[in-house]
Protein backbone atom coordinates (compact mmCIF):
# COMPACT_ATOMS: atom_id res chain seq x y z
CA UNK A 1 0.00 0.00 0.00
CA UNK A 2 2.73 2.66 1.00
CA UNK A 3 4.72 1.51 -2.31
CA UNK A 4 1.24 1.98 -4.64
CA UNK A 5 0.75 5.79 -2.44
CA UNK A 6 4.53 7.17 -2.97
CA UNK A 7 3.75 6.39 -6.38
CA UNK A 8 0.50 8.41 -6.89
CA UNK A 9 2.81 10.99 -5.20
CA UNK A 10 5.31 10.52 -7.89
CA UNK A 11 2.57 11.21 -10.61
CA UNK A 12 1.35 14.25 -9.03
CA UNK A 13 5.29 15.65 -8.82
CA UNK A 14 5.80 14.28 -12.59
CA UNK A 15 2.35 16.46 -13.34
CA UNK A 16 3.84 19.49 -11.41
CA UNK A 17 6.91 19.52 -12.85
CA UNK A 18 4.93 19.41 -16.52
CA UNK A 19 3.00 22.23 -15.46
CA UNK A 20 5.41 24.70 -14.61
CA UNK A 21 7.39 24.18 -17.48
CA UNK A 22 4.41 24.87 -19.72
CA UNK A 23 4.29 28.48 -17.51
CA UNK A 24 6.62 29.70 -19.66
CA UNK A 25 4.39 29.00 -22.81
CA UNK A 26 1.44 30.50 -21.27
CA UNK A 27 0.84 31.81 -18.19
CA UNK A 28 -2.83 31.42 -18.35
CA UNK A 29 -2.36 27.75 -18.73
CA UNK A 30 0.39 27.56 -16.08
CA UNK A 31 -1.75 29.06 -13.61
CA UNK A 32 -4.87 26.76 -14.43
CA UNK A 33 -2.29 23.61 -13.82
CA UNK A 34 -1.07 25.65 -10.51
CA UNK A 35 -5.22 25.42 -9.32
CA UNK A 36 -5.27 21.86 -10.44
CA UNK A 37 -2.34 20.42 -8.93
CA UNK A 38 -3.42 22.52 -5.58
CA UNK A 39 -7.03 20.66 -5.49
CA UNK A 40 -5.36 17.54 -6.29
CA UNK A 41 -3.24 17.60 -3.24
CA UNK A 42 -6.18 18.52 -1.02
CA UNK A 43 -7.93 15.50 -2.46
CA UNK A 44 -4.76 13.19 -1.77
CA UNK A 45 -4.90 13.96 1.95
CA UNK A 46 -8.55 13.68 1.93
CA UNK A 47 -7.85 10.28 0.52
CA UNK A 48 -5.64 8.82 3.08
CA UNK A 49 -8.33 9.42 5.62
CA UNK A 50 -10.17 6.65 3.77
CA UNK A 51 -10.81 3.74 5.79
CA UNK A 52 -9.45 1.06 4.00
CA UNK A 53 -7.13 0.48 1.29
CA UNK A 54 -9.07 -0.06 -1.64
CA UNK A 55 -10.96 2.86 -0.51
CA UNK A 56 -8.03 4.88 -0.74
CA UNK A 57 -6.50 3.50 -4.32
CA UNK A 58 -10.28 4.24 -6.23
CA UNK A 59 -9.88 8.30 -3.98
CA UNK A 60 -6.67 8.42 -5.49
CA UNK A 61 -7.77 7.26 -8.74
CA UNK A 62 -11.27 9.46 -8.86
CA UNK A 63 -8.61 12.23 -7.57
CA UNK A 64 -6.11 11.68 -10.56
CA UNK A 65 -9.09 11.79 -13.14
CA UNK A 66 -10.32 14.85 -11.86
CA UNK A 67 -6.49 16.35 -12.09
CA UNK A 68 -6.21 15.08 -15.82
CA UNK A 69 -9.70 16.39 -16.97
CA UNK A 70 -8.33 20.35 -15.53
CA UNK A 71 -5.51 19.50 -17.25
CA UNK A 72 -7.06 18.68 -20.97
CA UNK A 73 -9.78 21.76 -20.21
CA UNK A 74 -6.47 24.15 -19.37
CA UNK A 75 -4.87 22.88 -22.48
CA UNK A 76 -7.39 23.29 -24.91
CA UNK A 77 -8.40 26.63 -23.82
CA UNK A 78 -4.60 27.51 -24.32
CA UNK A 79 -4.61 26.36 -27.60
CA UNK A 80 -7.36 28.82 -28.53
CA UNK A 81 -5.79 31.62 -27.82
CA UNK A 82 -3.98 33.34 -29.96
CA UNK A 83 0.02 33.17 -30.10
CA UNK A 84 2.10 35.54 -28.65
CA UNK A 85 5.83 36.35 -29.02
CA UNK A 86 8.17 36.23 -26.84
CA UNK A 87 8.64 40.41 -26.63
CA UNK A 88 4.79 40.55 -25.83
CA UNK A 89 3.66 41.32 -28.88
CA UNK A 90 1.11 40.33 -31.06
CA UNK A 91 2.67 38.12 -34.16
CA UNK A 92 2.67 39.95 -37.33
CA UNK A 93 -0.56 40.56 -39.56
CA UNK A 94 0.37 39.21 -43.15
CA UNK A 95 -2.58 41.05 -44.56
CA UNK A 96 -2.31 44.27 -42.56
CA UNK A 97 -0.93 46.99 -43.75
CA UNK A 98 -1.00 51.42 -44.55
CA UNK A 99 -1.39 53.05 -47.51
CA UNK A 100 1.61 54.11 -48.73
CA UNK A 101 0.56 56.07 -52.42
CA UNK A 102 -2.59 57.05 -53.90
CA UNK A 103 -2.75 58.57 -57.47
CA UNK A 104 -5.14 59.17 -60.21
CA UNK A 105 -4.62 57.91 -63.73
CA UNK A 106 -6.87 57.36 -66.83
CA UNK A 107 -7.48 53.83 -68.38
CA UNK A 108 -8.00 53.99 -71.73
CA UNK A 109 -11.23 52.21 -73.32
CA UNK A 110 -11.36 49.53 -75.29
CA UNK A 111 -12.18 50.22 -78.79
CA UNK A 112 -14.68 48.03 -80.61
CA UNK A 113 -15.87 47.14 -84.49
CA UNK A 114 -18.15 49.93 -84.92
CA UNK A 115 -15.57 52.43 -84.05
CA UNK A 116 -13.05 50.89 -86.66
CA UNK A 117 -15.67 50.83 -89.30
CA UNK A 118 -17.07 54.08 -88.75
CA UNK A 119 -13.79 55.66 -88.84
CA UNK A 120 -12.87 54.11 -92.47
CA UNK A 121 -16.53 54.73 -93.72
CA UNK A 122 -15.63 58.22 -93.16
CA UNK A 123 -11.71 58.15 -94.20
CA UNK A 124 -13.05 56.72 -97.12
CA UNK A 125 -15.39 58.72 -98.63
CA UNK A 126 -12.77 61.95 -98.09
CA UNK A 127 -9.92 60.20 -99.58
CA UNK A 128 -12.36 59.41 -102.91
CA UNK A 129 -13.01 63.20 -103.31
CA UNK A 130 -8.59 63.59 -103.64
CA UNK A 131 -7.24 62.85 -107.16
CA UNK A 132 -9.23 61.20 -110.09
CA UNK A 133 -9.12 57.72 -111.65
CA UNK A 134 -5.97 55.51 -109.88
CA UNK A 135 -4.98 58.10 -107.62
CA UNK A 136 -8.72 58.57 -106.74
CA UNK A 137 -8.82 54.64 -105.95
CA UNK A 138 -5.53 54.90 -104.00
CA UNK A 139 -6.69 58.03 -101.92
CA UNK A 140 -9.89 56.24 -101.33
CA UNK A 141 -7.89 53.15 -99.39
CA UNK A 142 -5.46 55.41 -97.74
CA UNK A 143 -8.43 57.04 -96.23
CA UNK A 144 -10.50 54.18 -95.43
CA UNK A 145 -7.36 52.55 -93.60
CA UNK A 146 -6.41 56.17 -92.03
CA UNK A 147 -9.99 56.68 -90.71
CA UNK A 148 -10.32 53.34 -89.88
CA UNK A 149 -7.00 54.03 -87.19
CA UNK A 150 -8.46 57.30 -86.44
CA UNK A 151 -11.84 56.10 -85.52
CA UNK A 152 -10.36 53.03 -83.18
CA UNK A 153 -8.52 55.93 -81.25
CA UNK A 154 -11.12 57.75 -80.83
CA UNK A 155 -13.59 55.48 -79.36
CA UNK A 156 -10.61 54.91 -76.88
CA UNK A 157 -10.41 58.35 -75.95
CA UNK A 158 -14.44 58.48 -75.59
CA UNK A 159 -14.33 55.43 -73.38
CA UNK A 160 -11.48 55.94 -71.32
CA UNK A 161 -12.26 56.37 -67.97
CA UNK A 162 -10.19 57.44 -64.59
CA UNK A 163 -9.08 54.69 -61.81
CA UNK A 164 -7.54 55.36 -58.79
CA UNK A 165 -4.34 53.18 -57.61
CA UNK A 166 -3.63 52.69 -54.11
CA UNK A 167 -0.02 51.40 -53.13
CA UNK A 168 -0.23 49.62 -49.80
CA UNK A 169 2.97 48.67 -47.84
CA UNK A 170 2.14 45.83 -45.46
CA UNK A 171 3.39 44.91 -42.32
CA UNK A 172 5.52 42.41 -43.15
CA UNK A 173 7.02 44.51 -45.46
CA UNK A 174 5.40 43.20 -49.11
CA UNK A 175 3.94 45.57 -51.20
CA UNK A 176 0.56 45.48 -53.57
CA UNK A 177 -1.21 47.97 -55.74
CA UNK A 178 -5.26 47.89 -56.11
CA UNK A 179 -7.00 49.82 -58.84
CA UNK A 180 -10.15 51.20 -58.31
CA UNK A 181 -12.55 52.61 -60.75
CA UNK A 182 -14.22 55.04 -58.40
CA UNK A 183 -12.66 56.96 -55.67
CA UNK A 184 -12.40 54.37 -52.33
CA UNK A 185 -11.97 57.25 -50.18
CA UNK A 186 -8.53 56.42 -48.99
CA UNK A 187 -5.53 58.63 -47.91
CA UNK A 188 -1.74 58.16 -46.84
CA UNK A 189 -1.03 56.69 -43.85
CA UNK A 190 -4.95 55.25 -43.52
CA UNK A 191 -4.33 51.35 -41.65
CA UNK A 192 -5.85 48.71 -44.02
CA UNK A 193 -6.67 45.05 -43.97
CA UNK A 194 -7.58 42.81 -46.79
CA UNK A 195 -10.65 41.58 -47.78
CA UNK A 196 -11.11 39.26 -50.36
CA UNK A 197 -9.40 40.96 -53.33
CA UNK A 198 -9.69 44.22 -52.04
CA UNK A 199 -8.93 45.99 -49.20
CA UNK A 200 -10.71 47.64 -46.24
CA UNK A 201 -9.99 50.02 -43.56
CA UNK A 202 -9.47 48.43 -39.63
Amino acid sequence: MKKQFLTALGLVSALTAISSQAANQDPAYANASREAAARYSEDKKLCGEEPNASARMQCLRDAKTVYNNALATAKQASANRPPVQQNGKQPICADCGRVAQVTVSEREGEGSAIGVIAGGVAGALLGNQVGGGTGRDLATIAGAAGGAMAGHKIEQKVKSSKVWNVVVQYDNGNRRTFVFDHDPGFQNGDQVVNQGNSIVRR
